[in-house]
């Protein structure tokens, strides 16, 4: 796949199709389990996370993407929409800022948005895909300017060899990746005590499970370190969701009725009890209010007044009901998944 879905006119673009898609599989109601679980209605607990997606533009075009984002992607923040997560990040209190996209360094006003946020003193993780650091020479210097600002970067990287990687993410995307990293480690990321954080993130390439994090994250650091010399400091596995792009690759492969059974099966009480959508507000490219990336993805609105940065009420958003439908069991299979990793 070249091309966006939404480029390409299809219809999974559309959430009222996912969402019907995702009703009709037959199986239990999230909502169901929860209830049984005693978490029924979810409500936040907190409001520590701001993730905020600057815009779906990228440089790759992932099978995988929840985002369906792309080259051909054009929905990008504005520095006044910018302004406003500024203002409501301050009325929040959170501690940290999740800056995603697409590949969030696209978006033009990146760089003074982070300048600004680091005048505001918060933790910043940057979702960085790592191939945009070589992508072109403007973005040659992102290891500098991240270790300037001590940002957290986050980067995928399916696997530690070249066809896993490449066929999730695309041809060439692994070497890039691994010169990408590089260019991290040298600046001191990865590198212990040098309190630049640089953490992998692993999504597996079928329609199955992820494996113990644990155990994938020494097998990564020995394989990178012996074959390639690159440290990092940890790995998150994070569960495929049944959303856009995976959700239509699901569709085709004949996959998408027994990966959600699976996803049913492996239901995690623990992990249901910390699901980021509980400490987290997800903020679109547009100013939207969501409970989730995911929930952004499916036009899942928050369920309170407060749901634009312009009308923007901590008090508002902290006592409303968070918004569940059945892609929520991707965050609950087995040892939990969020964009920190395993919640069990």
């Amino acid at each position: 796949m070249t091309k966006s879905l939404k480029a390409l006119g299809h219809e999974l673009t559309e959430s009222e199709k996912q969402l019907k898609l995702l009703t009709q599989a037959g199986l239990t109601p999230f909502h169901q389990k929860l209830d049984d679980s005693g978490l029924f209605p979810l409500q936040p607990t907190q409001m520590d996370i701001f993730q905020i997606n600057v815009g779906k533009m990228c440089n790759q075009v992932c099978k995988h993407c929840h985002v369906d984002a792309g080259p051909d992607r054009k929905e990008i923040m504005t520095r006044e929409t910018m302004s406003l997560c500024l203002e409501a990040i301050q009325k929040s209190g959170a501690h940290t800022v999740d800056l995603t996209g697409g590949a969030p360094e696209m978006n033009p006003d990146f760089r003074w948005f982070v300048e600004e946020l680091s005048l505001l003193g918060k933790k910043i993780i940057v979702r960085c895909n790592l191939t945009i650091i070589v992508a072109n020479k403007k973005y040659h210097d992102l290891p500098e300017f991240f270790k300037k600002h001590q940002i957290e970067v986050v980067s995928s990287l399916p696997y530690f060899s070249a066809v896993k990687t490449d066929s999730q993410r695309g041809e060439g995307v692994f070497e890039r990746s691994i010169r990408a990293l590089k260019m991290l480690n040298e600046v001191g990321y990865g590198v212990a005590n040098s309190g630049l954080i640089l953490n992998l993130v692993y999504n597996p390439s079928g329609a199955f499970l992820p494996p113990s994090q644990e155990e994938l994250e020494l097998e990564f650091k020995r394989k990178l370190k012996d074959r390639y010399d690159i440290v990092f400091n940890q790995l998150f596995a994070i569960t495929n969701l049944p959303v856009s792009r995976y959700l239509h690759y699901l569709v085709n492969s004949g996959n998408y009725e027994g990966y959600m059974e699976k996803l049913v099966e492996a239901y995690n009480p623990m992990a249901a009890a910390n699901v980021m959508c509980r400490n987290t507000i997800s903020v679109s490219w547009d100013g939207y209010l969501y409970d989730c990336d995911f929930n952004q993805m499916l036009d899942l609105k928050v369920a309170c007044k407060s749901t634009h940065l312009s009308d923007f009420n901590n008090e508002d958003l902290l006592n409303r009901n968070i918004i569940i439908n059945q892609h929520c069991y991707g965050c609950t299979a087995g040892a939990g998944s969020s964009c920190g990793g395993t919640t069990a």
